[in-house]
């Protein structure tokens, strides 16, 4: 049950990216973030007011909100680096980026959680690496470089944090259950998004233009969806968080799809080669959990 959870997480992570997309090109970057955090904590609310009647009895204790901001501040930080890079960066490559996302969280659960990754599985690290580095060639190609574009560090920066972020959602399945850290995180979220809005207005930072459009709301909805049924994977017994992570990175073929077919963005043939290497790489490191 475990392997349908991460699917269908994968598959709402790939339209989460293509909406984003829609959302972010030539758009304000903390409007459409705040809104985001908004619409979450809104979808979320019946939960909200559910546990601060009920308490659940997880949610007395002060450091269970303090382990839930934690995964807020990691969360936001991430998607303020990854909404700025994928506003700036081609969606083919900002999806080969986050397709990285599974190497990193394989290596953490190995270090963190003793979780050993047998020879196919190391083969499939290796090739994740490959596809990384096969992600900078192309990228110079066209015109981005690793050393100089800071977008791309951003984007990298991102993945990073949301790897992290990804090992830190198995330790709070441990202790609480999907819905709660759903919707407390994401109202912890939109208090620090309302934080930094307010220290923007106050310095009098100038805004881009903000136009509303509806795939901000479906934002929501689709990192709602994915969220939810991967912290309801991560909880099933036996499950393993990197294994559950690379199944959830096979969202980047959606956002790759889509783009190949809608936007037409260019270097198909190189690109096409990226995706085989990770698809390869993730099939090794599945294959090797059998």
């Amino acid at each position: 049950m475990w392997i349908v959870l991460a699917i269908v997480s994968s598959i709402s992570l790939g339209f989460y990216d293509i909406v984003k997309k829609l959302a972010l090109e030539g758009n304000n970057v903390f409007h459409v973030l705040f809104l985001n955090t908004f619409f979450c904590t809104l979808f979320m609310s019946p939960v909200l007011i559910y546990t601060l009647g009920d308490m659940d009895g997880n949610f007395v204790h002060p450091m269970s909100h303090f382990y839930l901001f934690v995964k807020a501040m990691i969360v936001t930080a991430s998607w303020l680096l990854g909404y700025f890079s994928i506003k700036n960066l081609p969606l083919t490559i900002q999806a080969s980026i986050n397709a990285v996302r599974p190497i990193l969280v394989l290596v953490g659960a190995l270090i963190i959680f003793g979780e050993c990754p047998s020879p196919l599985q190391w083969i499939g690290i290796v090739l994740g690496f490959v596809s990384l580095v096969w992600v900078g060639f192309i990228g110079h190609k066209e015109g981005i470089s690793f050393t100089q574009n800071k977008w791309l560090w951003a984007g990298m920066a991102s993945v990073l944090l949301w790897a992290a972020s990804g090992l830190y959602d198995k330790f709070l399945m441990l202790h609480f259950k999907p819905l709660n850290v759903e919707a407390w995180y994401s109202f912890y979220q939109l208090v620090i998004m309302s934080v930094v809005m307010a220290l923007l207005r106050f310095r009098k930072k100038r805004f881009d233009k903000f136009q509303w459009r509806w795939s901000i709301l479906f934002i929501s909805f689709f990192i709602c969806v994915a969220d939810l049924t991967f912290f309801m994977c991560l909880s099933e017994p036996g499950s393993m968080v990197s294994i559950a992570s690379m199944i959830r990175r096979c969202s980047a073929l959606v956002a790759f799809i889509y783009a190949v077919i809608v936007l037409r963005e260019g270097d198909l043939k190189l690109k096409i080669i990226d995706q085989c290497i990770l698809i390869a790489g993730v099939l090794c490191m599945v294959v090797g959990s059998l």
